[in-house]
């Protein structure tokens, strides 16, 4: 069985999202331990930024007109892709930034689709996805920056509806609370919330690794 885990913050210590994927991985290798994980931190180790638009001119070019830089996206891409399929069940832990999409996931998405298998295809169709989230601030109902949170709608309708994966969704919001003073009203409310975002990525990494081991 392998995990394939990817990281989008910025952030190598003291990241909020990647503590709490750090649980639902594991209680994944605690269910299958010294198999292996795929990792990829493009929050760190960003994908080129013209990757996209060099994959997607190739398209509408003959291969033996290919540029250098044209050839090397469709391979990363590939790569991408091939490291989804293979995996047995996928972590993506993948934080808020300025109220939308982290850019260097935005970047993996579209690069992702430009492969003629995920191409406007459910090319993971039935895999178990666990996607973290968190953010800085409340964005729930009747807060009053509800409906500002424009990145986990995206990342629900990319992941399940368009990539066709079986997702559980792992939250955690006020995350700046201790960090930005204004929001020091809300530490029990955070403490609260960071508890039960705490169990639920201890219950969706024991779910993802029950995922049956192929025959």
């Amino acid at each position: 069985m392998t995990l394939f885990r990817l990281d989008a913050s910025i952030r190598t210590h003291g990241s909020a999202s990647r503590e709490i994927a750090d649980i639902v991985e594991a209680e994944w290798l605690a269910a299958h331990p010294g198999d292996p994980i795929e990792r990829r931190h493009i929050g760190v180790d960003a994908l080129p930024a013209t990757a996209w638009a060099a994959a997607v001119t190739a398209g509408t070019t003959a291969p033996e007109e290919h540029t250098a830089e044209q050839r090397a996206a469709l391979a990363l891409a590939a790569t991408l892709v091939d490291v989804l399929l293979a995996a047995d069940a996928v972590l993506f832990a993948v934080p808020l930034y300025n109220y939308g999409v982290s850019q260097h996931f935005k970047t993996y998405v579209d690069l992702v689709s430009t492969d003629q298998r995920a191409f406007g295809e459910p090319f993971l169709a039935g895999k178990r996805v666990v996607l973290v989230t968190v953010r800085g601030g409340a964005y729930g109902g009747g807060t009053p920056r509800e409906g500002w949170d424009h990145a986990t709608p995206y990342l629900r309708r990319i992941i399940a509806d368009c990539w066709g994966a079986d997702l559980t969704v792992v939250e955690r919001e006020f995350t700046l609370v201790g960090v930005n003073p204004a929001l020091d009203p809300f530490t029990d409310q955070a403490a609260t919330m960071h508890a039960e975002a705490l169990q639920a990525a201890r219950e969706a990494g024991r779910a993802l690794g029950a995922v049956p081991v192929p025959a």
